[in-house]
């Protein structure tokens, strides 16, 4: 097992041990029983991830994270923050990935207003596609709250790309996943953000799933350590084992390889299903990391994007 000097600060987590954030009936009680297992499992913090949903159902689910947080001391040491991960991304297929299409939206800084309200102050990051926000209004408005704005789940052009960087955003969501298997050779939104990696953060599910890891070792090489971060995107599968587990209300199956799928989906994969000490290990193994590097990109770069500690 390799040691990490100080505990993990995962940006993306979407449940945990089986327990969905982003089901309609969470309790507080399994919401704790969450936080619990991740503390044993040495994570300091998470971002509680909410995704793509009809905004009635978003807003729900972060009114009760956010109660949550304020009315128990574990959640609220645990759950350092909200990640809302869209509706205003691409639902083009591919770019879409597990998200509702039918719910995708483009910008609307009064729903966004709105969906800051009900996370009580608590969100950290959005991840949003530039070219749904086309005059940028939104992704300065975040930035602008001190939000990090971060482009996922998108097809922008260079310029677009550029436009919103320059308008604030400041990351990108899970680089190399929430994008078709099959895309132009060279114009694609993979090779539009390692341009511009040097301005962004860029972060990487880091579980040889989502990225094989002969593929994350060039990524991490071209972005650079200094920029990158590894997330799990957990879902309540991860720390499970094989089965049939719910995100949203929908049935996900996880294989004995971790494979996380809609039934009888084969286009994307949904969240997860691994720990960050099982991704850290991982790493160390397949990509030939060290414990310091290790460090950079599960404990201390996650921290400077939010300004933790």
């Amino acid at each position: 097992m390799v040691e990490i000097a100080r505990g993990y600060l995962d940006l993306q987590v979407n449940g945990y041990m089986g327990v969905d954030f982003n089901a309609t009936d969470l309790t507080v009680e399994q919401l704790r029983y969450a936080c619990e297992a991740l503390s044993s499992d040495g994570v300091d913090g998470v971002l509680a991830t909410i995704i793509t949903d009809q905004p009635d159902a978003m807003l729900a689910r972060l009114t009760t994270i956010a109660t949550a947080c304020a009315g128990d001391p574990l959640i609220a040491r645990v759950v350092r923050g909200i990640h809302i991960e869209g509706p205003f991304i691409s639902d083009r297929s591919g770019y879409v990935g597990a998200h509702p299409p039918a719910a995708v939206r483009a910008a609307d800084l009064d729903l966004a207003k709105r969906l800051l309200d009900a996370a009580g102050g608590l969100t950290r990051i959005v991840t949003l596609a530039p070219e749904q926000d086309p005059t940028f209004q939104l992704t300065r408005y975040l930035s602008n709250q001190g939000i990090v704005v971060s482009a996922g789940h998108c097809d922008p052009s260079y310029d677009q790309l550029l436009g919103a960087t320059d308008a604030g955003l400041s990351m990108f969501t899970h680089l190399g996943n929430g994008c078709p298997a099959d895309m132009h050779r060279h114009d694609n939104i993979v090779q539009r953000v390692l341009a511009l990696a040097g301005r962004i953060w860029v972060s990487f599910i880091g579980d040889g799933v989502h990225v094989p890891y002969f593929a994350l070792r060039n990524y991490l090489q071209l972005v650079g350590l200094q920029r990158a971060v590894i997330v799990t995107d957990a879902i309540s599968a991860a720390g499970q084992g094989a089965g049939q587990f719910e995100v949203a209300g929908k049935p996900v199956v996880v294989d004995e390889l971790g494979v996380t799928r809609y039934p009888g989906v084969d286009s994307h994969f949904v969240g997860s299903a691994a720990t960050m000490p099982q991704i850290v290990e991982r790493l160390g193994h397949e990509v030939g990391l060290d414990r310091q590097e290790l460090q950079q990109l599960v404990c201390d770069n996650p921290r400077q994007i939010i300004g933790w500690g």
